[in-house]
């Protein structure tokens, strides 16, 4: 149990990326982004493609969320451009991005076994430099840890910049957006491209930390992400800083993870899990309709 309980706080620690970029798109810009699912697996098998081909995991990380870019790209400009509804111009892209995928393995999966990873390399490189023994899943969580809170603070800067602020008006107001000169296809635009840069961003860390990638990895990552962002939602509700909503999402995504552990240890099937994390989604989603609701009856009386 406790050792379920360990891999499920990665495992939510390094998917909490994946969910702050759904984030961006499903609350900020309320914008229904299931690109999600195509972008996620591009990160990973992007960055698995570029380790075993040589090229330095770090540089293989960052060339994966710029293909993320990419990709948000894409959607927005079905959707800015050629006024395709958002759902349908996220589908039309994540459906696209499948092959994709293939197209740069070459293959449904590329394994990282006999490749030295960033975690390998830094697992390696504090135990020569400082003779530490520190093992592979503690290295994991320290970098993912990290690489969570270099994504919250610099998304804490940026969205309070200028152009921060427009692409978070632009989904409560668009109309008051354009009225103060901004163009909100523009803001789309960029936030679109940094929610699915993240998301790759995320699947790269997954897939080395996995040992290899799949053109099957992103199915229902759009599922987990909102099941990370309204259970931290429920659980830390009274937060009201933009960084205290960020972590909250990695604190919903680890226990979502930690929820999925323990069901599994209960005997809980994994044919199962899809059904079981849109119940999680359709309960944490509605608790704050049964508080209204409850409120209002005890007004009432």
């Amino acid at each position: 149990m406790l050792g379920a309980a360990e891999g499920a706080v990665i495992q939510g620690v390094l998917w909490g990326i994946m969910a702050i970029g759904v984030f961006i798109t499903f609350r900020l810009l309320d914008f229904p982004d299931l690109t999600v699912d195509g972008s996620f697996a591009l990160g990973g098998a992007v960055c698995a493609r570029l380790i075993v081909e040589g090229m330095a995991p770090i540089l293989a990380m960052i060339v994966a969320g710029l293909t993320g870019l990419l990709a948000g790209y894409i959607t927005a400009f079905l959707n800015t451009k050629f006024k395709i509804p958002a759902i349908l111009a996220g589908i039309l892209a994540q459906i696209s991005l499948y092959s994709v995928n293939l197209r740069v393995m070459a293959r449904p999966n590329t394994p990282l076994l006999k490749n030295d990873t960033l975690f390998d390399n830094v697992r390696k490189g504090l135990k020569n430099a400082f003779g530490w023994e520190i093992g592979p899943n503690y290295i994991s969580l320290i970098i993912g840890l990290i690489c969570v809170i270099l994504v919250v603070l610099l998304l804490y800067w940026f969205f309070g910049t200028e152009i921060g602020c427009a692409i978070r008006a632009t989904g409560h107001n668009p109309d008051m957006v354009r009225a103060q000169g901004q163009n909100t296809n523009t803001t789309v635009v960029l936030a679109l491209m940094l929610s699915n840069s993240l998301v790759a961003f995320s699947g790269a860390l997954v897939a080395m930390h996995q040992g290899y990638a799949d053109v099957q990895m992103g199915v229902g990552a759009i599922v987990i992400g909102l099941a990370s962002i309204v259970i931290g939602e429920v659980i830390l509700s009274r937060t009201k800083s933009f960084a205290s909503a960020l972590a909250a999402i990695v604190v919903g995504s680890v226990l979502y993870r930690i929820i999925i552990a323990l069901v599994l240890q209960l005997g809980l099937k994994t044919d199962d899990l899809k059904m079981f994390t849109a119940i999680i989604v359709s309960l944490a989603l509605g608790v704050p309709v049964l508080k209204r609701h409850l409120n209002v009856k005890k007004a009432v009386k």
